[in-house]
């Protein structure tokens, strides 16, 4: 997700919402883990029995690996779309 909001952002500031709402559709529709992608989201599911929830016993599993996700991509995504000089392709 952070990779389409950066790249969005890079070329096309009003196509961040709409990007994001086809990125979370796309796995809430096609993924098991119906996107986890925000830790208030991944708590919230504990509390439901529906298709979407998840055990209270794996919360914290969820929660570190989006922790390292984020820890991953942060700076990925710095170097990806770090300023370049002019002229170096």
């Amino acid at each position: 997700m952070l990779a389409i909001v950066r790249s969005c952002g890079a070329v096309r500031l009003r196509a961040i919402p709409y990007a994001i709402a086809a990125y979370i559709t796309g796995a809430y529709c096609f993924t098991s883990s119906t996107s986890f992608a925000n830790p208030a989201v991944t708590v919230a599911r504990t509390f439901t029995d529906t298709f979407a929830g998840i055990g209270r016993s794996d919360v914290l599993g969820f929660l570190f690996a989006q922790g390292v996700a984020v820890a991953a991509a942060v700076p990925l995504f710095a170097w990806i779309f770090r300023e370049r000089p002019k002229g170096s392709g």
